[in-house]
């Protein structure tokens, strides 16, 4: 084998372990979009936080972490993630979703419910 067949094997290799890397890290996106979007949702209807850790922990990729801001009218849930399980260092994927209060349930009642 020549050096420059050695060169371009070492190339391909690379070029083929980044492609699996992004495409790892669009599902961890995905996974993290739809944790986001379920647990905001069950938060606007006033179920407890922890329902909804529950959730993220079910939809999202292990290690993912969930943070919740009430605000007046609506419930933002933030999931991040390490990207492709940790295969491409320093890259943090975030999904936020946002979901209006359901009608009756005001900030209050959603705190109660959270035992906060």
């Amino acid at each position: 084998m020549t050096v420059e067949a050695a060169i371009a094997l070492c190339a391909l290799v690379t070029v083929a372990a980044l492609v699996i890397a992004a495409l790892g890290a669009v599902g961890t996106q995905l996974r993290c979009t739809d944790a986001a979007t379920q647990a905001a949702r069950v938060l606007a209807r006033g179920a407890p936080t922890a329902e909804a850790e529950r959730l993220v922990g079910a939809l999202a990729p292990g290690g993912a972490t969930m943070t919740v801001r009430r605000g007046g009218n609506a419930v933002v849930v933030r999931v991040s993630a390490d990207a492709a399980g940790g295969l491409l260092p320093g890259v943090t994927l975030r999904a936020e979703a946002h979901a209006q209060w359901e009608p009756g349930v005001t900030r209050g009642d959603a705190h109660a419910a959270a035992g906060r």
